[in-house]
């Protein structure tokens, strides 16, 4: 699975993308994140308020509800204004 951070949730985690293998109890948007949640201080400090992430799921907008699975890209992002 590819997750991709961007903005300041890339600052907070210290990486901009990662290969990453979930254990098999991830199933979830969520789940990942909570997952990711315990990888460290940076993690726990970019997923502190959910209000403000946005998720993608193969290029597509989701909620944390949604399935993820081995071979997804996952990006991370904060909530985009356009103009």
């Amino acid at each position: 699975m590819k997750v991709l951070y961007f903005a300041w949730l890339r600052s907070k985690t210290g990486v901009a993308e990662e290969l990453l293998t979930p254990p098999e109890s991830v199933g979830t948007v969520q789940e990942l994140i909570d997952w990711l949640i315990e990888r460290g201080a940076g993690y726990a400090d970019a997923f502190a308020d959910l209000s403000l992430v946005r998720v993608a799921v193969n290029q597509e907008y989701v909620d944390f509800s949604h399935p993820v699975k081995v071979g997804d890209e996952v990006a991370m992002f904060p909530p985009v204004t356009g103009g």
